[in-house]
């Protein structure tokens, strides 16, 4: 899947200010990337205190025009509303608020099995990989082939896969209630 500012919620999509309000302009972002055009606008990154946004830049924007965000109200217009938050602060130099998407357990989950499918794709047995996340002294206590920590390695690798495959976008929206 290509990126997109269509599916990619954490992109901050600016324009002009409509209706002669006053805003700050494009100058005033700061050191952006070199852009890369594209029909959909000019893409860039801004290098923050201690991070980065995607800025898109729509057709129209120049370094002196008055900027206003966009937020598509579609499923993803909280995901949008939370990044422009986040992007806000941080350009500001506010204190950030938590990024709410992952519990710090799924943080650790996701380490795990991305470090599991690279020690996989690199010849590491199942084993070995156990080894490195829980310890030797936990992997030799117990039979190896019975042993639950197989079990948990099997399964970190075949969800570290899945992300590599593509599941990773997941990880980028709120979790929501099926809508009918």
């Amino acid at each position: 899947m290509l990126w997109s500012p269509r599916t990619n919620p954490t992109v901050v999509m600016l324009t002009q200010t409509p209706l002669e309000l006053q805003g700050s302009t494009a100058s005033q972002l700061g050191d952006l990337s070199p852009g890369r055009l594209s029909p959909d606008g000019d893409h860039h990154v801004l290098r923050l205190a201690a991070s980065e946004a995607q800025i898109l830049l729509l057709p129209q924007v120049d370094a002196g025009t008055e900027l206003a965000a966009i937020v598509v109200l579609d499923a993803h217009a909280l995901d949008r509303i939370e990044a422009l938050v986040r992007f806000w602060t941080a350009w500001r130099r506010r204190a950030v608020p938590p990024d709410t998407r992952m519990t710090a357990q799924q943080r650790l989950r996701f380490r795990q099995m991305i470090q599991a499918s690279d020690g996989r794709s690199h010849g590491a047995s199942y084993r070995d990989i156990a080894t490195v996340i829980f310890g030797a002294e936990r992997i030799r206590s117990e039979p190896w082939k019975t042993s639950a920590f197989r079990d948990v390695v099997i399964r970190l690798v075949q969800g570290g896969n899945r992300l590599i495959e593509g599941d990773y976008l997941r990880l980028l929206h709120r979790r929501r209630l099926d809508r009918r």
